[in-house]
């Protein structure tokens, strides 16, 4: 699907693949692939979890401050309340990856 040397799949990659095996013209495909893309990013932001079946949960995580350290400096410092994304795959996923 992309190149071995480049581990990141671009969109126009994933447009690529997807107009190769359904046929449809490159640019619907992008259109498709942004399409998909915007939404889920749109639900993320709305701190919504967006579950894919067979494939994962994207989830929006609530991060409390805490303590940290600058590893350059070894000042102490207050790590700011943030939200973070995480990703679990399925169950299904997992056993794949691992087999």
């Amino acid at each position: 699907m992309h190149d071995k040397d480049n581990q990141n799949l671009t969109r126009k990659e994933l447009s690529e693949t997807l107009a190769d095996q359904l046929g449809f013209s490159q640019s619907n495909c992008a259109q498709i692939v942004d399409s998909f893309l915007g939404n889920l990013k749109d639900s993320m932001l709305r701190g919504e979890s967006v579950k894919l079946v067979h494939f994962g949960t994207f989830t929006v995580r609530d991060k409390s401050p805490r303590r940290g350290r600058n590893p350059r400096t070894g000042e102490t410092i207050t790590i700011k309340k943030r939200q973070a994304i995480s990703f679990r795959p399925s169950k299904k996923l997992r056993e794949q990856v691992n087999d």
